[in-house]
């Protein structure tokens, strides 16, 4: 579609959504429609649970609103949602606190305010986030304010609607004035919350403390119109264009709160506590808000150690926001920056993502002490991996064993940014797992604030990583010499079921060449559930469970393939590896190949271009890279 149509589109939705009509109006709205009067904590909990909320086997909810944009936070997240907004939407105790997203750097503290700012404007579009507002009011306030006080129990009984706070003075003047308290005529509009406009979402960033001025927060006087109006007291002679007054019914954002001077902190005492602020020389003017901040852990352990913050702190609820600790989604943050940055066009070889993920989530995890479990093993529970020995209700304590895992670490920016020094150096189209480890170790030879000790224990992570990235390696190119041998593959698969169907039912093979009766080749059974850890003493069962597995696909009419048990598979294809591990070595290490062995070499190369996401520059060197690891 062309731009110009799209355009054309666009404002006549917003066209569209545009209402007018007077507190009489209004009234009949909010009688057919009651969640138009909602306050802001309860609108942005509607927000999130409008997106579809998921509870998994373990009776965790996963909240879809974020899922675009944070990944493996799925825990901070409940939590943040189900002890804050949805608290403070059924009118609890926390709507009266600022929220505080407390943790490391980049760990998606401002991408959750950012995403709850955007949300708000396009639940705002929609018919179950519409808010309306006093027509000219400077901080859009709720229209039932015009309600007198000594109504409102009346009004509270036949609506169903609490109405808390009061009219700004500029309203209050207004109504006076320009309607003579016939508030059933004042003006009422819908309202759409945009940051960019200044309407329901406001956002505070403190400069230098000694140029800082109150008025940032709260408004200020507008001298120009003094003489006319002939005193500080009247509201036409203010400025209502403080962040707090320009974030009513909506959020208004803290950036960098606890560095802030005490005296602009102290006017969130009111706010939070009563929802009022002082502005001015007015009376305290109502604000129906939600507070949100964001700090690290160094920041806000100082701030607490202040006495002088006390008051401020017990108004606050701290929600820790720690990085991720699941391989899998580590890779989608990548995969998500990566997007964001000039890197979008290059090539990113299949598990170079992988292998940094890991690197980054063993320099978050803390030492455990339950037996056998090591930073690997834990690594591998966390991303759902089967680990064995261990089982889910491990995870839970490792969890309660660590509860600040993941407040330290290494940040995903730092990966990104590596990974962007290694394309500049190498001045290629494409980069593979090993480019990003060597660009991750020149980062940390030219960190200047890195301890020795630090260094060391780093180094140690990328040497794992280094180590967990050459077993994918030689395993990528296994399955691509498996394929490229699909016909050995799969005759050595239905030789091994041949033989297990004799096994457990007691019988004898026919030999296809002599016609005699022999026995189950136990040898070749072996080779293959050795490959995958089956025991002597499990090998029975194994054989019997694959042949439950044979008679269930025979009995629904489908053919039991060797890719049809996991497991199996597995097996298969090492057992074949193992046998074409000469072969493979001698094709991907040579650097002369005969004409049979650069056969080989193009299907292998095809094979990882077509199924396993290669380009040709990658797919090569990683040949080239596996036949140096088998020659160790």
């Amino acid at each position: 579609m062309d731009i110009l149509d799209r355009l054309s589109e666009y404002r006549a939705r917003e066209e569209q959504l545009r209402w007018e009509g007077t507190f009489r109006d209004y009234l009949d709205i909010v009688r057919a429609k009651p969640h138009v009067a909602q306050s802001a904590h309860s609108r942005i909990y509607q927000m999130i649970a409008a997106a579809g909320v998921q509870t998994d086997k373990q009776g965790r909810k996963h909240y879809k609103f974020f899922e675009r944009e944070i990944f493996g936070l799925d825990s901070a997240i409940e939590r943040l949602v189900e002890e804050y907004f949805h608290s403070a939407a059924r009118r609890l105790d926390v709507r009266k606190r600022i929220l505080l997203l407390m943790g490391p750097v980049s760990g998606g503290k401002s991408t959750i305010v950012t995403m709850l700012k955007r949300g708000l404007e396009q639940f705002s579009r929609t018919d179950p986030g519409a808010l309306y507002g006093i027509k000219g009011c400077p901080m859009h306030e709720e229209p039932l304010h015009l309600i007198p006080p000594e109504l409102r129990p009346d009004f509270e009984q036949e609506f169903g609607i609490k109405i808390e706070g009061t009219l700004c003075p500029a309203c209050r003047l207004r109504v006076q004035d320009e309607y003579n308290n016939r508030v059933e005529e004042v003006p009422v509009e819908r309202v759409l919350l945009s940051e960019d406009d200044r309407v329901g979402i406001g956002t505070f960033s403190p400069s230098d403390p000694k140029s800082q001025d109150i008025a940032d927060l709260t408004g200020s006087i507008d001298f120009s119109t003094i003489s006319e109006y002939g005193s500080e007291s009247d509201p036409r002679a203010y400025r209502f264009d403080g962040e707090l007054n320009k974030a009513n019914r909506g959020l208004m954002e803290f950036q960098e709160m606890l560095k802030c001077d005490e005296k602009f902190l102290w006017h969130l005492l009111s706010l939070t506590q009563e929802g009022n602020f002082k502005a001015g020389r007015f009376a305290l003017i109502s604000a129906d808000e939600m507070i949100i901040a964001h700090t690290n852990e160094a920041e806000y352990r100082a701030f607490i150690a202040n006495k002088k913050n006390e008051a401020l702190q017990s108004r606050m609820i701290v929600m820790p926001i720690p990085y991720n600790l699941r391989v899998t989604d580590e890779v989608r943050i990548y995969e998500k920056l990566v997007r964001q940055s000039d890197l979008r066009d290059v090539h990113i070889a299949p598990h170079a993502l992988r292998t940094a993920a890991i690197f980054s989530v063993l320099t978050r995890l803390r030492d455990s002490k339950k037996q056998g479990m090591d930073l690997v093993k834990k690594m591998r529970l966390y991303d759902g991996e089967t680990v064995e020995g261990f089982k889910e209700k491990d995870i839970e304590e490792l969890r309660q064993e660590a509860p600040d895992e993941g407040m330290s670490g290494v940040d995903p920016r730092y990966v990104i940014n590596r990974i962007s020094s290694a394309l500049i150096r190498r001045d290629t189209p494409c980069i593979n797992a090993l480019d990003v480890l060597r660009a991750l170790k020149d980062g940390l030879d030219q960190h200047p604030s890195i301890t020795k000790e630090d260094r060391e224990r780093l180094l140690n992570f990328i040497a794992v990583a280094r180590k967990e990235y050459d077993d994918m390696a030689k395993k990528e190119v296994q399955k691509a010499f498996v394929y490229s041998y699909e016909e050995s593959a799969r005759t050595l698969f239905e030789n091994y079921l041949d033989n297990v169907e004799a096994y457990c039912n007691w019988q004898k093979l026919k030999d296809p060449i002599t016609g005699e009766e022999i026995d189950p080749d136990e040898k070749l059974m072996r080779s293959i559930e050795e490959q995958i850890g089956i025991s002597e003493n499990a090998k029975k069962a194994f054989r019997e469970e694959i042949l439950i597995r044979m008679s269930t696909y025979a009995r629904r009419g489908r053919k039991f393939e060797y890719h049809s048990h996991e497991r199996l598979r597995e097996a298969i294809e090492k057992k074949l590896f193992a046998d074409l591990k000469d072969v493979v070595k001698i094709t991907t290490s040579t650097k002369t190949p005969d004409a049979q062995q650069l056969k080989k070499i193009n299907e292998v190369t095809k094979q990882l271009i077509e199924e396993h996401g290669y380009c040709p520059i990658c797919a090569n060197e990683l040949l080239r890279y596996t036949g140096s690891l088998l020659n160790r």
